[in-house]
């Protein structure tokens, strides 16, 4: 058989375009005439008969059978041939009129049944069933879970503005597992944003508190003498009425342990991209700020990013002494960043060149925690 004849297949091809944009399913739910299908059918020209006769009988034969009665689509024939070759009667299109064909021509008729489901769960909703109407092959792929995202929306919807925590959640079947599970489809549904803490906020439900650990000089924070450490609510450590004159801000959680405290003054755990943290206490605007991370292209974009909030930071031990003294320590950066960071002062920007570009290896890293102590004494700041 030719293979520029057409197939059961590439009629079925034709059809499943409009399975694969949803299009189908939208117009069934929405209890719309079926589309319908006319494919017009390549096949044997009449030269073609006398050479290919056995072919183009199987080719008949197979869109016959692949007709299964009508159930899938019915054949339109037409004839070809002359008075030296006799006329031939054969299949010159293949026309769906109803949706049944259509799922039988696809094999989709558990996820037709699945999505009916769906259509009837969601009928009192009218703004979750207008979503999975227009989104039917995304409703589909939650299909076991929509008798608990549906308790989930309702909860949802009912407690916006309550301030409870998610946790609180009493919807029947519903954790809060299942509702991060499961967040960028009701984000969709409740027309919040996807991301957590935007979800959260768009719901009017409380967030988890931004906590951030730090060491002190308890005069500095008016704190009894008898502390020196503590992990406070960020909302809170804001509203102290703290004279800090200096603050270290240190990346890994060790290291945050080990160097002293300056008189007068703060360390704080930094924890990557955390720093941020550090950066919305009011009373380190005029504080004297010193940010050690690691050597590596992420460090620089962590330093950037809390001197948008503090830019009287300075880096230590951020530097290619530093790096270059520790050759035998370096690893590999895992997934470098290229970022265009726009606040480090002109040595640590051609540093950061370097790392990106791979002038002095691949991916080289220094991580904090690999640097030789008695090093890192010589060099902590002071004050």
């Amino acid at each position: 058989m030719s293979a520029r004849w057409t197939t059961p297949a590439d009629v079925a091809a034709k059809v499943r375009r409009r399975w694969d944009d949803g299009s189908l399913l939208t117009a069934l739910a929405r209890d719309e005439p079926f589309p319908g299908f006319d494919v017009p059918l390549r096949g044997p020209k009449a030269a073609e008969l006398g050479s290919e006769l056995a072919a183009a009988q199987d080719w008949v034969a197979q869109l016959e059978r692949g007709a299964y009665d009508g159930r899938r689509y019915h054949l339109e024939y037409g004839t070809i041939g002359g008075q030296h070759i006799g006329r031939s009667r054969i299949p010159t299109r293949a026309r769906l009129t109803e949706y049944d064909q259509a799922w039988a021509l696809l094999g989709v008729g558990r996820s037709v049944a699945a999505y009916r489901r769906i259509l009837e769960l969601t009928a009192a909703e009218p703004a979750v069933r207008a979503w999975v109407e227009a989104q039917p092959l995304r409703a589909l792929d939650a299909a076991e879970d929509w008798p608990r995202l549906l308790a989930a929306y309702r909860w949802l919807s009912d407690h916006r503005g309550s301030r409870r925590y998610l946790r609180q959640i009493t919807a029947r079947g519903v954790d809060t597992k299942f509702v991060e599970r499961h967040r960028p489809l009701l984000a969709r549904l409740l027309g919040t944003s996807q991301t957590a803490p935007g979800f959260l906020a768009d719901l009017g439900l409380r967030a988890r508190p931004d906590l951030v650990r730090l060491r002190f000089d308890p005069a500095a924070l008016g704190l009894p003498k008898q502390l020196s450490e503590a992990t406070v609510r960020v909302a809170e450590l804001a509203e102290l009425p703290a004279d800090v004159r200096t603050a270290m801000i240190i990346e890994n959680e060790i290291t945050f342990l080990s160097v002293p405290v300056p008189a007068g003054g703060v360390v704080i755990w930094g924890k990557g991209f955390e720093v941020d943290r550090a950066g919305r206490m009011p009373w380190l605007a005029e504080s004297k700020i010193n940010y050690w991370g690691d050597l590596d292209t992420h460090g620089f974009a962590i330093l950037n990013q809390l001197r948008a909030w503090l830019p009287q930071t300075r880096s230590f031990l951020m530097d290619r002494e530093t790096l270059l003294a520790h050759r035998d320590r370096w690893v590999t950066e895992d997934s470098p960043t290229n970022a265009r960071l726009d606040r480090l002062t002109a040595v640590e920007a051609q540093l950061y060149t370097d790392l990106v570009e791979d002038r002095l290896g691949p991916s080289v890293r220094l991580e904090q925690e690999r640097l030789d102590w008695a090093w890192v004494q010589q060099r902590l700041p002071i004050s």
